[in-house]
């Protein structure tokens, strides 16, 4: 049982860790700071492959150089699109035209993208996270992987076995407890 409940106990520490950095990414998205992204075409290769994972944080759009990857919001697709970009001017009214091309495709994407005063930049790239976040927010495995960690944390609740020496000492003494009661001869019990 103790090596079921220290098992248990590094277990949960560790899912804890995990679940401790989900809960400060998920607070710096909701206020802005990053934006995990999961890239779902290949139009980055060799670079960034599908699958990977893309850590984004803001950059001002005046900062932005040719040769950067940067992710923009496409009205074409309605998604954020992260390609190289190579071309970028002001547009007025504090406005830029950035011009953008995917590392694998041979042409530059379709038009310019407008943008305001700042767009995402990846800050980090986890090869091959895209398809775990994927994986770990489908019903079919966040909901029983969910229940898995109720059980450790009850692993990890229940008291701990006193040691061996008392165990002994408790089951000694019970026996010797039955070797010194009397007993009646010819009562009945």
């Amino acid at each position: 049982m103790r090596v079921l409940k220290f098992v248990g106990n590094t277990v949960l520490w560790l899912v804890a860790a995990v679940g401790v950095l989900s809960v400060l990414a998920w607070g710096a998205t909701q206020l802005g700071y990053i934006k995990p992204l999961v890239v779902i075409s290949g139009s980055m290769e060799p670079g960034i492959m599908t699958g990977d994972l893309l850590i984004d944080v803001r950059a001002d759009t005046a900062d932005v150089e040719v040769g950067e990857v940067s992710s923009i919001y496409s009205d074409m697709t309605g998604n954020l699109v992260s390609h190289r970009v190579v071309g970028i001017e002001p547009a007025g009214d504090g406005r830029w035209a950035i011009r953008m091309k995917g590392d694998a495709n041979d042409s530059e994407d379709g038009g310019e993208y407008i943008v305001g005063d700042h767009v995402w930049q990846p800050a980090l790239q986890v090869s091959g996270g895209g398809y775990a976040v994927v994986w770990l927010t489908r019903p079919s495995v966040a909901v029983p992987l969910g229940f898995t960690l109720l059980c450790l944390l009850a692993l990890s609740l229940l008291p701990p076995a006193p040691p061996r020496t008392a165990r002994r000492e408790s089951r000694r003494q019970g026996r010797h407890a039955l070797e010194a009661a009397p007993v009646e001869a010819g009562a009945a019990p």
